[in-house]
């Protein structure tokens, strides 16, 4: 069942619907997390760090959370250390989090065991990074988490911003009740980085749901009611000590259940341990971001389920044989690679869930996405062929590289949802465009309704070095997580780009492209004007870096503020906002909502500041005539 869809039809009968907003999965776990904990411990790496310094933002403001206890965070040296520092916090009964992935959750490893095995109910958010192995990456991969998959700690896996939301509570109020520690996962970057419409929980409902850290949570170091805990056990006790962690355990599998019948009475939003979507005797398995582009995928193809565990420890096998059952192949696909294992280590679990049952359907494990590499509805679509025309399924596969056990890509329409509006922008390191699109995602919404989704390629060069961003907003959610490749809206904010063939790549007819120009004396590359004249797209130019060094309060604050003017130019020029027969006062009145959202702690001459670069922008864009 699609989580967001049944929480629409069912919005208007539950206490707490949500509030609407556009978002990040970092700052869904920030929300959150310093709303019901009472501190945080970590240190930081990327792509988690963010998390933490949202979380160290509210402590510097002094925020308390919901019962009036201030909040504290902690950053040490190392990822390590900020385990420790967690252990300890949660010994002394403090409701603590971290933020961390890749090397960093690897590092912790030695900690987690331990504070798994001293019954200490932490939360921690893992935006899921690839392993240093061959080369440094910075982006996604779930080798990080099934590092650490058996150290005893629960497991819950988000698709998108919404999910780390909800799953950071569903997971606070299990780990209290089972003195079980969690880990709440999201893709790095793609779900991390990637901003969504979607609904964050009420203060309210967190409050009700959770409930207070002092009336859930037991300090063992208290002088006055102290436990010894981590002693030395021999031969004789250990066994005993460790086999008795299953009374914890074994109550986790119902817990997470009945928490998550709960939240759906609350909110609308139905959880399920494991989530199913189509029907057919071919499924795929996958976790993340790619279990959603893969419901586009089902959604366009038919004939193929779709099965997610937002579950992923305690694994739920009976759930995963009942979501499966009566299908012949099973395509498990995932953003690792296991090489000298049976399989990678959810088609592991697959298989095994089956072991004890009279089916026996054919389970193929493939490696996709490893390092944030995209995974296309080509590639899955793929898949689905081969599961319709073979009559066996790989053991192995691979899904997107040159390589033997490659099953190849297949073209196939773009499956972004019908009235969809695309762009896709080329810039610098370090001139905002992160601060663009998130302004952007913002306001569409606002002006046009629908659902947005906003994300940028970060790349581990340095800021100064070229970068493309993307956003897609439509009239209903899109479970594509990948690019584009139709364009509506194109912005070139490095002129370096215009040199470059493939920056019109995809540029549909009727499009407009804005570049950085004076919009007086535009110098634009006769190539790629011409280029746009023969795609039927119209030409803008904006001076957006001429208008932030005129209205910019700083220096420092130049490059930046180029996004800001951008805005301005865009909704003077985007064919979108023109068919919606929006301008004047109304539309600035709306910018200004946008904008107070978005700065308005920092005084209202901040947001005047901005607006003014908006209106700049709106006035200073100019159409270039092409012959």
């Amino acid at each position: 069942m699609d989580v967001a869809k049944e929480a629409k039809a069912t919005r208007r009968e539950v206490p707490y619907p949500g509030i609407a907003t556009t978002v990040d999965g970092s700052s869904a776990a920030a929300w959150v997390e310093t709303q019901i904990a009472t501190g945080a411990c970590a240190y930081p790496i990327t792509p988690a760090t963010n998390m933490g310094v949202l979380f160290e933002a509210e402590v510097a403001n002094g925020k308390k959370n919901l019962w009036g206890e201030k909040l504290a965070f902690l950053e040490p040296e190392s990822e390590h250390s900020a385990a420790a520092a967690c252990e300890g916090y949660a010994a002394a009964g403090g409701r603590v989090t971290n933020f961390t992935c890749g090397q960093g959750l690897v590092l912790m490893k030695e900690v987690l065991y331990a504070i798994a095995g001293k019954r200490l109910p932490c939360v921690f958010h893992i935006a899921a990074r690839a392993i240093t192995s061959q080369s440094l990456n910075i982006h996604c991969g779930h080798d990080d988490i099934f590092g650490v998959a058996d150290c005893g700690w629960g497991i819950l896996f988000a698709r998108n911003p919404g999910e780390v939301a909800d799953l950071a509570l569903i997971a606070r109020r299990v780990a209290e009740e089972c003195r079980t520690p969690f880990f709440v996962v999201q893709d790095g970057f793609l779900t991390s980085h990637t901003i969504e419409s979607t609904r964050l929980p009420e203060p309210e409902l967190m409050r009700e749901f959770v409930g207070a850290p002092g009336d859930r949570l037991t300090a063992i170091f208290d002088p006055e009611t102290g436990t010894q805990s981590g002693t030395v056990q021999n031969q004789d006790s250990y066994m005993k000590g460790r086999i008795a962690q299953r009374s914890f355990t074994d109550r986790i599998a119902p817990a997470l259940q009945h928490a998550m019948d709960d939240y759906a009475r609350l909110t609308g939003r139905r959880y399920r341990a494991v989530d199913s979507f189509g029907d057919g005797d071919n499924a795929i398995v996958a976790l993340g971001t790619i279990a959603e582009t893969a419901r586009a995928v089902a959604a366009e193809l038919g004939g193929v389920r779709i099965v997610h565990p937002t579950v992923v420890r305690p694994f739920p096998g009976d759930e995963m044989v009942r979501a499966l059952h009566g299908t012949r192949r099973v395509a498990v696909i995932e953003r690792t690679d296991d090489a000298l294992a049976g399989g990678n280590p959810l088609a592991r679990d697959v298989r095994a869930a089956f072991e004890d049952t009279h089916e026996r359907p054919a389970v193929g494990s493939g490696s996709a996405g490893l390092g944030g590499r995209e995974v296309s509805e080509g590639d899955l679509a793929r898949v689905v062929r081969l599961m319709r025309l073979s009559p066996a399924m790989p053991r192995t596969f691979v899904l997107g590289v040159d390589h033997a056990l490659n099953l190849g890509e297949v073209r196939v329409a773009s499956m972004v949802p019908e009235g969809s509006f695309t762009l896709r922008g080329h810039s610098i390191g370090g001139y905002g465009s992160v601060t663009t699109n998130k302004l952007l995602a913002t306001l569409i919404p606002e002006l046009l309704g629908g659902d947005v989704r906003a994300w940028a390629e970060y790349g581990s060069e340095k800021k100064g070095l070229p970068t493309r961003y993307y956003l897609t907003a439509s009239p209903v959610r899109s479970d594509v997580h990948t690019s584009p490749t139709a364009i509506d809206y194109l912005v070139v904010n490095d002129r370096n780009a215009m040199a470059s063939a493939s920056t019109l790549a995809g540029l549909a007819r009727g499009a407009a492209a804005l570049v950085q120009a004076d919009a007086d004396k535009p110098e634009i590359d006769a190539s790629f004007a011409r280029g746009v004249a023969e795609k039927g797209a119209r030409l803008y130019a904006c001076d957006m870096a001429a208008i932030a060094r005129r209205l910019a309060p700083s220096s420092d604050l130049v490059v930046r503020m180029q996004g800001v003017v951008l805005l301005g130019a865009f909704l003077k020029t985007s064919p979108k906002v023109a068919a919606a027969g929006l301008s004047g006062e109304a539309l600035f009145s709306a910018v200004r909502k946008v904008l107070d959202k978005q700065w308005g702690k920092r005084g209202a001459g901040v947001v005047e500041t901005n607006l003014a670069a908006v209106r700049a922008g709106y006035e200073g864009v100019k159409e270039v005539v092409l012959a």
